[in-house]
Parts: C-alpha cells; structure tokens; sequence
C-alpha cells in the first residue's frame, strides 16, 4: 500500500500551498432571484482550485494561485480579491487586453442560489478566458517548486479540461510537483458543460500516478476514471449515497493506483434547496482505512456553491499541520458546511470558528 503523506518541511518552502486552475467572476442575483429577472447581480470571485488557495490562505497558511487574468478592471476584481488575503499571485500569467476579449478575457458565471424544489444553477461564460489560453513553458515550476519551494500542489478536473494546453500544462505541473517532493492533490470535479467523459477518462488516467491525494463524488470516479460505484446514480442523490459500495470502488482505484495515499469524497443528500444532509470520508491507504467526518444532519445552507473545495481546504489544512486522518477530514468536513452558510464561493470562515465546529461545538450564540 502507499506510504504515509511525506509533506515537506515548512522552513524549506515558502508557500505551503499552490492552487493551480482558473479563477471567475461570479454574477448573482440577491437572495433566490432569476438570472432573467434580475436587476441587480452581487459581485463575487470563485474558481475550484482558487477556492482552496483562498481558504487556507484565511486560516493562516502561505499560499499562492496560479492561473491567468487580463489586465483589465475584471481581472482586478480577481487580483484585489487575492491580494486582501494575501494569496501570492506573482506566478499568474497575465495576458493584454485587446479592448473586446477576442484574445482573452476574465471567465464569467452567472449563479442562481435555489431554495426549496428549484435547485442552483450555474451559467458558464467563459469561453477564451485567460487562463484556458495557459500553455506548457508558461510557468516557471522549477523556481516555484524547487528553488521557492512549495509544500503541496492542488489543482483538478475543472483546470485540465478547459482546453488542449490545460490538458498539457496540467500534466507539466503534476509532473513537476512530483519531481520536486512536493504534494499533490487533484480533485476530479466532472463538468459536463465543459468536457465528455470519454476524453476526462483519457486525459486523467494517465496523470493518477503523479497524485498523492484524490478527490472526488461516485460521478466523479465514474465519469473522468471509469469506475462505478454499484447502486449509485448522480452528484446528488436523494435518498442515502451506498456508502459500502463507494468504499469497495475506492479499494479498487487503490489497488490499481498504489502510488495514491488519500482518496476523499463529500457524501450530500438533498433535503432541499435549502436543507442537506452533509458528511465526507477519507481512505488512508497506508492502512487500508476509512475516516468518517461529522454528521451534519438537515444542514442549513445559504449558498452549496464552494462546499467540495471547502472539505479539500479542510482536509489540506490538517495534514499540512499536522494532524492525523481522523482530524483531517473532521476539519474538512466542519469547514465543507461553514463554507456552504454563507454567500459567495470562497471561504469566509475563522480558524476559531473552523475548530470550534470540527471540534463539535454547538451554534450557540457567541456573546
């Protein structure tokens, strides 16, 4: 079986954590309006592998987000949004503005929060985006990982599918990392919109080999690594996700992937737009076990979008600390549903607040 997370000592690196993927600006209407209706759209920044970037970088890490912007005032939003944090973006490849996005330009989504029967719904707008336009020998991995040094590498699906250089740069970077000494964690996260299973499975096998921690849904492992999870039908399953039988498929991916260490999943059953029952387990290889995170029964929510990256940024943040598998994906499940509890993609959660409800603490009010 692989061997325990080997992380590199905090003194050597600079950064504990790069993200490497693409980052949006986000359009929403107020509250549980209609895109078609709305006459105001809140402003807000997210993109997967950012999201994580961002969280740990609130919680007290060093962190840094590789991706591409336009300079422009759209590509200040997303630069501004990381420099209050003080994510490092000075490996960001920045591209001209041509005056019409022809060339590149920021991605856009348009994001409605649902409630009740009417489930969220996210609009793409990001074709020629900056950072789909990224390609190999753009990015300096050698000074990031070897001469910066940087302790852990997170990126996923959503980065290597937005184009055929993403596709390449993906497997650069991976590649890089694992060279150097350096963690990888890749979260699977299947869009549809954006790619077909049969090219997913094709692009992403071949990259396993080079990741230490895998991420991802019973869609996820089946529609971007071909396999299925017996008894289960969809990202969101109403009714109990068959826990066993996801189990049994992620021993199968650790057998034929040995080089795998942890393999981490959101388990979400849908009450309603505005309840779900929210958990997550872990798979520690080194000894063939499973962690189970809190049971977060008929979750409140005020906005999913974000909730997945919060359990990575959870789980990232434990091992990168120290903490053994049980902690880890305590702390990613407890930060996967503070995330959910407010609006935007991105992390707006305290480390107090992160421990207190991993921890087990009651939402007792705070005097």
């Amino acid at each position: 079986m692989a061997q325990a997370l080997k992380i590199r000592d905090a003194k050597t690196c600079e950064l504990d954590l790069v993200a490497l993927g693409e980052c949006m600006v986000r359009l929403s209407p107020p509250g549980h309006g209609r895109i078609e209706f709305a006459n105001t759209l809140e402003v807000w920044v997210g993109g997967g592998e950012y999201n994580v970037a961002y969280a740990l970088s609130r919680l007290g890490l060093r962190t840094g987000w590789v991706g591409g912007l336009v300079d422009n005032p759209v590509g200040k939003i997303i630069s501004n949004h990381a420099h209050t944090a003080r994510v490092d973006t000075s490996q960001v490849v920045n591209l001209p503005y041509d005056g019409v996005g022809r060339e590149a330009r920021i991605g856009l989504n348009f994001t409605e929060v649902g409630t009740g029967v009417r489930a969220s719904v996210t609009l793409y707008d990001r074709g020629h985006s900056a950072t789909s336009k990224m390609k190999p020998g753009d990015v300096d991995w050698n000074k990031l990982f070897k001469t910066r040094g940087a302790r852990w590498l997170h990126t996923g699906g959503i980065f290597t599918c937005l184009s055929p250089t993403t596709k390449l740069l993906a497997a650069e970077a991976l590649k890089a990392a694992h060279d150097a000494g350096t963690i990888v964690s890749y979260d699977l996260n299947f869009r549809s919109k954006l790619w077909s299973s049969k090219e997913a499975i094709a692009t992403t096998r071949p990259l396993v080999p080079y990741i230490d921690c895998l991420i991802g849904n019973e869609e996820d492992f089946q529609k971007v690594l071909g396999y299925d999870v017996e008894g289960a039908s969809g990202h969101d399953l109403k009714g109990e996700l068959p826990i066993e039988s996801y189990k049994k498929m992620v021993r199968k991916v650790a057998k034929d992937f040995p080089n795998l260490k942890v393999i981490g999943t959101t388990l979400r059953e849908v009450v309603s737009g505005l309840i779900n029952n929210w958990s997550a387990i872990l798979y520690w290889a080194e000894t063939d076990t499973f962690y189970h995170g809190p049971d977060f029964k008929n979750l409140e929510i005020e906005d999913r979008v974000g909730g997945g990256d919060g359990f990575a940024s959870g789980f990232a943040f434990g091992f990168l600390t120290g903490s053994d598998p049980q902690t880890a994906v305590n702390l990613g499940t407890a930060h996967g549903a503070l995330l959910q509890t407010t609006r935007g993609d991105t992390s707006q959660i305290t480390l107090a607040e992160l421990k207190h409800v991993a921890g087990g603490g009651s939402a007792r009010i705070q005097r």
